[in-house]
């Protein structure tokens, strides 16, 4: 199909859209669908994100009352126009995984709100239903600025012949003005912490964040010494401050560290280091603000923020128990505390997990000379190598030096719901064949493959463990040469319990050891939530739980309303944070300015 051909089918679809949502013409603009097709709005329709399939859905989401008019109606999508300022979001075409084969025309489009003002974007994915008229099979509407509130990038500084403050003394002053009266108080000064700060500061929002460690980046700085990041560079880079094109394509550990330290300054960030919650807080409705207690370093503060965001990481330390742990006589620790393989050269190591952690820590202790380094695999493991998923789940449709934050939309315009479904129907098994000499040689040495995140629930493969456990139980095959080389043994079931030299399994064997390591995943957000919330408001929130899919396919919590007033959530990988925190940013600041 000529490109001509596509920009007029385009065009011609986008105008009759308009012509619906402009008149709230609900039964017309639902007509622009596939029977089958899928709707995801993000706060253009309502103040959360939505995602619905089928024509009854999307009819009836659309045709709830809201002020006395239809969403359709109220929310006033109009002017709509193709957006093709990038090339690669001019109308084009596309071709879905999967055995149907699902082809058409996709591109962007600009629009605006009218309630409230807002400027927004969306995406399309059109295919010719039966009769050959050209339909939605995916249409993603996104707000992305509230008109008059955009989000500032002036240059505050620079060559000024009516500049007052030099830079030092605008800082100071804008930070004991956050200090004295913050908007928003962020509990965590990790990726998601920070840039929804960097995000909020953009917004005109006063944002304090607290973090427990004395060094912003500790929380990865602390972690095991050979770890790196299992995401290239260019998905993992950070909001507004792209990494230097000097790092490598996987990134260190401590390098990390470090450039989340200085994006802290370079973002000009309010943060108090060796800080966190002391006591319970509490919300006020009648006031609207929350008191907070901090220890503040050697001291105690109260703060009184309009709102709470928990950007608390991926959960404390998941630890099992086991009988006979206790008498255990050799060395036994969490893989979060695996600090230095070097002194258990020469022992025999257990490691207790078959996923990422796992793979990294085995590899470390083969590396520094292990006697004998055995991966005791409890259930099966999704696994990727990272060839393949550098041409599939990473792979950006983008000319290089495209900015990552249109990979961000293109990505979301896709409905997580229905994207697992092509990965069902034929996608995981593309990707699988690509990776047939790596899972073969997994196979032989008696490691268990697996791409259900629970049996019964079809192949997602990595991208699905991704949505739905966070990447628990997935390993990306960066360590895989080990265990097929046979430097790292493997050895399944479930342990029985620990004896005073090893652990002895269920079906009798038994596994001796001078080292065991735990890299048993981390316990659930809401968990360190509770602690931090208490009961009473953990009770409210609606799910209890942080990340994961709620029925629509949209993150449970994270970056939208929890159920609780003036309580939100910030967690997830870079991308997320990275994306989300925009939509963090905007429920916040249309709180504050009383329209929503």
């Amino acid at each position: 199909m000529a490109s001509e051909d596509r920009y007029a089918i385009s065009a011609d679809w986008l105008k009759s859209l308009e012509v619906a949502s402009s008149t709230g013409d609900s039964t017309s603009f639902v007509s622009h669908f596939l029977s089958d097709g899928w709707f995801r709005d993000l706060l253009c329709f309502s103040w959360d994100f939505r995602t619905l399939s089928g024509l009854e859905k999307i009819h009836g989401f659309l045709s709830e009352v809201v002020d006395g008019k239809t969403r359709l109606e109220h929310s006033g999508l109009r002017d709509f126009k193709l957006d093709d300022h990038i090339a690669a979001n001019a109308p084009s075409p596309f071709k879905l995984p999967g055995p149907q084969g699902i082809q058409g025309v996709q591109g962007a489009f600009t629009f605006t709100i009218t309630k409230p003002a807002a400027l927004g974007r969306g995406f399309f994915r059109l295919t010719q239903d039966t009769d050959g008229k050209w339909k939605a099979l995916t249409l993603f509407t996104n707000m992305q600025d509230l008109v008059g509130h955009e989000e500032s990038s002036a240059d505050q500084y620079g060559l000024h012949e009516d500049r007052k403050m030099t830079w030092e003394e605008d800082i100071d002053a804008r930070f004991r003005a956050i200090e004295a009266d913050p908007t928003v108080l962020i509990v965590g000064g990790g990726q998601a912490g920070l840039m929804s700060a960097a995000r909020l500061r953009r917004l005109g929002i006063r944002a304090l964040v607290i973090e427990k460690n004395a060094r912003v980046g500790d929380s990865w700085r602390h972690r095991y010494p050979n770890l790196t990041l299992h995401s290239p560079a260019y998905q993992t880079s950070m909001l507004y401050s792209p990494y230097p094109t000097t790092f490598p394509n996987y990134i260190p550990k401590g390098q990390l560290a470090n450039f989340l330290d200085s994006y802290a300054v370079h973002q000009e960030l309010c943060i108090w280091l060796s800080s966190s919650i002391a006591s319970t807080p509490v919300y006020n409705s009648s006031s609207a603000r929350w008191t907070v207690e901090v220890q503040h370093g050697d001291r105690k503060v109260f703060v009184n923020p309009k709102y709470l965001v928990l950007a608390i990481g991926s959960g404390s330390p998941y630890i099992p128990t086991w009988n006979g742990m206790d008498g255990f006589q050799g060395a036994l620790y969490h893989s979060d505390f695996h600090k230095d393989a070097e002194q258990f050269r020469g022992k025999r190591v257990v490691v207790v997990g078959a996923a990422n952690a796992s793979a990294d820590i085995c590899q470390d202790f083969v590396a520094h000379g292990a006697t004998e380094v055995t991966m005791v695999q409890r259930s099966a493991t999704c696994v990727m190598s990272s060839t393949t998923a550098e041409k599939t789940y990473y792979k950006s449709p983008f000319p290089e030096g495209t900015p990552v934050e249109e990979l961000d939309f293109r990505s979301n315009s896709m409905p997580k719901a229905f994207f697992m479904q092509l990965k069902i129907s034929g996608g995981t098994q593309h990707t699988k064949m690509l990776d047939k000499e790596l899972h073969d040689g997994l196979r032989k040495i008696g490691f268990n493959l697996t791409w259900e995140p629970s049996p019964g629930s079809g192949e997602v493969g990595l991208e699905g463990f991704v949505f739905i456990r966070q990447s628990s139980g997935t390993m990306l095959g960066i360590s895989c040469s080990k265990l097929i080389e046979g430097r790292v043994k493997i050895k399944q079931g479930d342990i029985s319990h620990f004896e005073k030299d090893g652990v002895t399994f269920e079906d009798g064997s038994k596994l001796s050891a001078d080292v065991i390591v735990l890299a048993t995943g981390n316990e659930p957000i809401m968990k360190a939530a509770r602690a931090i919330l208490g009961n009473d408001i953990t009770d409210q929130l609606l799910p209890p739980v942080v990340l994961g899919l709620d029925s629509e396919g949209e993150f449970n919590q994270t970056y939208r309303p929890s159920g609780r007033p003036a309580l939100w959530f910030a967690s997830g990988p870079f991308g997320i944070s990275r994306f989300f925190s925009k939509h963090l940013g905007l429920q916040i600041l249309a709180k504050e300015l009383g329209i929503a």
